[in-house]
């Protein structure tokens, strides 16, 4: 059965928060797919995952680059996921039908916006009547995530 964990962003971006998600993904040996809300979203996530922090490298792709059954990270608008990977992170109020096609979902939302915050919402709840496992984090003061009860 496949976990779904909510990312509660308060402290920061996603553009801040993915990076450091995706590089604990890589680290454990798995790979990940980043389903975002347009194609401009992908070029501009595209881009900034090679400049995310100077001295870090974190090897991914989107259709642009080609190769996608070897990019261990998958940046897409769609439901493509050309290397098997096991986890889905959705973001940008993304969503998938094929969730259960991977181990782990990790959905990232801007708690600051309230239509964000509303798709949120409404996502745990059909998650939750599909018997998916949940859990919720919230993002800390250092930047890190702290698991909740609800």
């Amino acid at each position: 059965m496949t976990e779904v964990s909510f990312y509660h962003l308060e402290r920061s971006n996603l553009e801040t928060a993915l990076p450091r998600l995706l590089e604990k993904v890589l680290g454990a040996g798995m790979k990940a797919v980043v389903k975002l809300g347009s194609s401009e979203r992908v070029d501009a996530l595209n881009a900034l995952l090679w400049a995310y922090e100077q001295g870090s490298f974190l090897p991914h792709g989107s259709a642009a680059d080609g190769n996608g059954p070897m990019q261990p990270v998958w940046l897409t608008a769609g439901d493509d996921n050309p290397a098997g990977a096991g986890v889905l992170v959705l973001a940008d109020g993304a969503e998938s039908a094929n969730i259960a096609a991977f181990d782990r979902c990790l959905e990232m939302f801007d708690g600051r916006d309230e239509t964000a915050l509303a798709a949120a919402r409404a996502h745990w709840k059909a998650y939750k009547e599909q018997g998916f496992a949940l859990t919720y984090l919230r993002q800390t003061a250092a930047g890190g995530w702290e698991k909740q009860d609800l």
